[in-house]
């Protein structure tokens, strides 16, 4: 298994409530960002790991890469206007090793959820590469349609990991129609329909850091996981 891992911190701090990015912000002694990318490269310590930014934070980006992470080698490229866009600019930048056989599971991720752990890395990626796709999820609640059937209702975390081949070639299709998906499963279900991606069992501390309280919470489940 060759695995890259995209970790996207493209956004603003619009929701958050502060002028700069969230990722760049501390917890508990170290960037939101830093401690997502330390827990992606000790699950593999020799993937491509490519952080996908806002232009306007690449300075910052830098400092803090240099100061906290020094001797990890992070690549850099520029995020889109939404999500899936940078999605999308994040595969086009490794396009030719995805072709060329050097990368065959990409697995996507969301900067700011710095608590997934390597095992949960590493699980996503060898489902996908096994199966050919897998996301994170977690039961909220069944909900029974009839005496012998009944559909759950899940909540969806990142890191998705699928097939490289499989997923440059279906944001390329999504490109060329101007679909934007809400996820990377999405884009995956429309132009792949016959590839699965199998549900991960998720982990409860996995949140994503969108305003103010969850960074609070963050911190507190770190200090209780010491």
């Amino acid at each position: 298994m060759k695995p890259a891992v995209v970790l996207l911190a493209a956004g603003s701090g619009s929701r958050f409530g502060h002028e700069t990015n969230k990722v760049w912000l501390p917890l508990s002694g170290k960037t939101i960002i830093c401690r997502t990318i330390s827990n992606a490269h000790q699950a593999f310590p020799n993937a491509r790991l490519l952080l996908v930014i806002n232009p306007d934070d690449e300075t910052l980006a830098r400092e803090i890469l240099q100061r906290e992470l020094p001797n990890l080698n992070i690549e850099i490229t520029y995020g889109g206007d939404t999500r899936h866009g940078s999605e999308f600019q994040a595969l086009t930048y490794l396009a030719a090793d995805i072709d060329a056989g050097n990368i065959d599971v990409i697995l996507i991720h969301d900067g700011a959820r710095p608590l997934a752990t390597p095992s949960l890395y590493k699980k996503i990626a060898e489902v996908a590469f096994e199966k050919g796709g897998a996301i994170p999820t977690t039961t909220i609640n069944p909900v029974e349609i009839d005496i012998n059937h009944e559909t759950k209702i899940v909540r969806v975390q990142t890191p998705q990991g699928f097939r490289a081949k499989e997923l440059l070639h279906a944001y390329k299709e999504a490109e060329k129609d101007g679909f934007t998906g809400t996820d990377t499963g999405a884009c995956i279900e429309k132009y792949y329909p016959t590839m699965k991606a199998y549900a991960v069992e998720a982990e409860v501390a996995n949140l994503k850091i969108t305003y103010a309280e969850e960074l609070q919470l963050a911190a507190q489940l770190l200090a209780q996981s010491k």
